[in-house]
């Protein structure tokens, strides 16, 4: 399973840690981005701590082809990050909530993003066990 957002220092790395910890071993999960930053979102990594999901360790990366090809499942996730399907591969959108249309920043605005992609996470683990 592979998740993909443009910079590749917050919400892919957020679903892709929120999943890595809901699946454990059950699934390989990746993350990477479309034009990758050099350093994770502070936030987002404060965000899973307080769930108890340490993303720490990771760095952003760019988009692997080789990966994409490998992969059952892409995930893209916000507006902007756009890969080219792959047949056999299932891909899909996750227009994610944007708080900061509505004025919210800081903290409170990445736990509505953490918890936004957290439940699709929870569905889409739920859908992948019943298939």
């Amino acid at each position: 399973m592979l998740f993909v957002c443009v910079k590749n220092g917050g919400k892919s790395q957020m679903a892709a840690g929120l999943m890595g910890h809901l699946a454990g071993d059950r699934v390989n999960v990746h993350s990477a981005g479309t034009n990758p930053g050099t350093d994770l979102n502070a936030l987002s990594v404060d965000a899973l701590l307080e769930l108890g999901v340490d993303i720490t360790a990771e760095t952003p990366k760019a988009v692997d082809p080789q990966l994409v090809d490998a992969v059952d499942v892409v995930v893209t996730l916000g507006r902007e990050a756009h890969l080219d399907p792959v047949p056999g591969t299932r891909f899909e959108n996750w227009d994610t909530d944007e708080p900061s249309e509505r004025g919210i920043e800081g903290i409170e605005r990445m736990r509505l993003v953490r918890d936004d992609i957290a439940a699709r996470v929870r569905a889409l683990a739920e859908q992948l066990n019943g298939m």
